[in-house]
């Protein structure tokens, strides 16, 4: 049983997990940087401990974590998604320490992590992947001749990738050739590993999901697919579930799919078999994530199972409570990531003060996030703020909900994604349901909505009106 748990992780995601404690009667601890002293997630915790000025290096310090969880008395750590959760050293670590570690095993983090080994256990596991490099490649001669082989485009990718880094499209031999070693370098700076490979491109896929939990007791289920084709740059935008575009026959073999290579690697917790499907509704594996994911809520809407709450049972030694045919869905969900970012400016960050916020509600309608009026965005962070998330009966009664509550939310003084969220929800083919992972790219027009009235402007305004009010 888990009475005490460290959050290793700040805003939206650290709310969540300490909402789900409280539920649970688990003493919630949090974590937080100088830059994060009023963040909400220290606000809510039980208990909320200093990693020091350092803004990015406190949550990414292992020794730090672990040292804040035994002083506190924790019997266990949830790292939540982002900085080390999925670090097979963070959860190796913990393990070491008497740590329960709320997620797969550290062995298993590290094999899905790389890239060419988690291929190979899909191939022996009889889950089809994309054709690519048999290994990872040492040199560019090696990269052109596999690339030869199997024909371009094709994807230059990380080995020990995630997030949409480390990752270059190549039309052709001079694209590879001039990509090879930037990729190289990319996949250093960010990962730590100069290890690269390559695999076909599927052009403008459609980019579907599987949400499955798996136990200790040899237990494995999917919770269903989630949608998450609407993207920029490798970056989810919006998230639904279950997927528009797939008939049910195609729903039922994905979700075989995942839960055999779930069993496959011998997977325990929450994790996200994730594939691409082509313009012949063809599935290839992409990748698993070894962790909660951002956009869980909309899986959680439509089968009213909570994934957090099934984690931290799980992590507890507890068996799953469903079995698979007792896992049903109802009804549509769709999650926009609201970002302090200006989409007219190329999405450059917006980070500073909020002078106002409000969430939407009514029916179907959830909102997860760590703001609120007067907070200050720090700008070391990722720039989402919150999430909101929509649940309809049908796919078109979920259109008009999530137009209405993108209307309703209100956050001020900071540029945010909303009305860029709002110009998709109204686009014809996006309404439509049938859309691929290029439809960002293919409609800049999405950039040409109407602006807002800033809170300068909405002052300069009162006053005008206050001014000829009194005559002056």
């Amino acid at each position: 049983m888990i009475r005490k748990l460290l959050i290793a992780n700040r805003g939206e995601i650290a709310v969540r997990l300490i909402r789900a404690c409280n539920e649970r009667g688990i003493t919630s601890v949090a974590v937080y940087t100088d830059a994060d002293r009023h963040g909400l997630h220290v606000k809510k915790a039980d208990e909320a401990h200093a990693l020091g000025p350092d803004s990015m290096g406190g949550y990414l310090s292992i020794h730090r974590l672990i040292s804040v969880a035994q002083a506190a008395g924790c019997d266990a750590v949830h790292p939540g998604y982002g900085f080390l959760s999925e670090n097979p050293d963070f959860a190796a670590a913990c393990a070491a320490r008497g740590l329960v570690w709320v997620g797969p095993e550290a062995g298993v983090i590290r094999r899905m992590g790389d890239k060419v080994a988690a291929r190979r256990a899909m191939i022996d596991a009889g889950v089809p992947v994309t054709p690519g490099s048999e290994g990872n490649l040492e040199t560019l001669d090696a990269a052109l001749e596999t690339a030869a082989d199997i024909g371009y485009p094709i994807m230059l990718k990380a080995t020990n990738g995630g997030g949409g880094r480390g990752i270059r499209l190549c039309e052709d031999a001079d694209a590879l050739r001039h990509n090879f070693e930037r990729v190289r370098s990319e996949a250093t700076r960010a990962f730590g590993s100069t290890e690269i490979f390559l695999e076909k491109a599927v052009v403008n896929p459609r980019h579907i999901e599987v949400q499955i939990l798996a136990d200790a007791h040899g237990n494995a289920v999917h919770l269903f697919e989630r949608d998450c084709s609407i993207q920029r740059r490798h970056q989810k935008l919006v998230e639904i579930a279950p997927s528009p575009q797939l008939t049910e026959a195609q729903r039922e073999h994905l979700g075989e799919l995942a839960v055999t290579a779930a069993r496959a690697v011998g997977y325990r917790n929450a994790g996200t078999v994730e594939f691409l499907m082509d313009a012949d509704d063809r599935f290839y594996f992409m990748e698993m994530n070894t962790r909660l994911q951002v956009e869980h809520p909309v899986t959680e809407m439509i089968t009213g199972v909570d994934i957090v709450q099934e984690q931290l049972r799980i992590a507890a030694g507890e068996a799953l409570r469903y079995r698979q045919e007792q896992i049903t869905r109802r009804g549509y969900a769709m999650e926009f990531r609201i970002n302090a970012e200006d989409p007219r400016n190329d999405f450059l960050p917006s980070f500073g003060r909020i002078t106002r916020y409000f969430a939407p509600g009514g029916p179907g309608v959830r909102t997860d996030g760590a703001i609120y009026t007067g907070y200050e965005i720090p700008p070391h962070y990722d720039s989402m703020c919150a999430k909101l998330i929509c649940w309809a009966l049908d796919w078109d009664d979920l259109l008009a909900r999530a137009s209405r509550a993108l209307r309703d939310i209100g956050v001020f003084g900071v540029r945010t994604t909303i009305p860029y969220h709002l110009a998709i929800v109204n686009h014809p083919v996006f309404r439509s349901g049938v859309f691929d992972t290029g439809f960002i790219a293919a409609h800049p027009e999405l950039t040409d909505y109407p602006g807002r009235r800033s809170d300068r402007h909405l002052a300069v305004a009162i006053a005008a009106a206050l001014a000829a009010h009194h005559g002056l």
